[in-house]
């Protein structure tokens, strides 16, 4: 967290969820879904179609604000909350991403112009770390690229949850020797895996024997039991077995 004087810290949603998605997912007692809101970050254009891409963030923030309050805006319209102080931006990055679909915080200057297109905003993940099996890799067993990770369901059968980001020289050097190309019997054979999430591009790998350990760290992006982004190869768990990595879903 940046700590100088005008920088503004927002909570941050996925990018591809749309901006109704409430902070606060609520249930209703007859649907069971979540309530849905509509979370306003930034102001672009005033009531008289003025454009306001040339306004300092801090004037847009103040008019967001003002329409808020003069318009008295409630459910489901919901001002995203937005502090200067770093200390309550550093427990909002711990505790608020508890929430499902927050994944971290948006730092933004109170004197930035809006840029379309650019990519100007600093983005703040939370991460933890855990454990995955690796089940596939890209390159070779002898020299992996990067990992294909899984995890046992409540049926034991391994599901995929997510693709590493490509491994560094010394985590290349870690898993050389230890990964074992799979036999027939592979739970993924004939599985087809794809280049990122969302993606159809299909991506070449090789599947390993299912039995090494791998904590990683990831951020709380999941959607249907698998991370939406890459995770990153920490270390091998060459102590913990397969079976005690946390289930599917979890």
């Amino acid at each position: 967290m940046n700590p100088r004087r005008g920088l503004r810290t927002l909570l941050r949603h996925p990018e591809n969820t749309p901006t109704d998605h409430n902070t606060h997912p609520c249930r209703s007692a007859s649907t069971h879904r979540p309530n849905r809101e509509f979370v306003a970050f930034d102001i672009l254009q005033a009531d008289e179609g003025q454009p306001l891409l040339r306004t300092p963030y801090g004037e847009r923030r103040t008019r967001l604000e003002r329409l808020f309050t003069e318009h008295q805006l409630a459910s489901p319209w919901t001002l995203c909350p937005e502090t200067t102080d770093e200390a309550l931006a550093q427990e909002w990055l711990a505790s608020w991403t508890e929430v499902p679909g927050i994944e971290g915080l948006v730092v933004r200057g109170s004197r930035q112009h809006y840029l379309p297109g650019a990519r100007a905003l600093i983005k703040v993940r939370r991460r933890d770390t855990t454990e995955a099996i690796i089940g596939a890799i890209t390159g070779t067993p002898s020299h992996p690229r990067s990992l294909v990770l899984g995890r046992l369901d409540q049926h034991g059968k391994l599901r995929s949850v997510g693709r590493s980001t490509a491994l560094r020289a010394d985590a290349v050097r870690q898993l050389s020797g230890q990964l074992m190309a799979a036999g027939p019997d592979h739970p993924w054979k004939g599985v087809r895996f794809t280049a990122s999430w969302g993606s159809r591009t299909p991506l070449d790998v090789v599947l390993v024997e299912p039995d090494l350990v791998a904590e990683i760290t990831v951020d709380t992006a999941r959607e249907r039991g698998a991370w939406r982004h890459p995770v990153r190869f920490a270390r091998i768990r060459a102590e913990l077995h397969p079976m005690h990595v946390p289930l599917f879903g979890e």
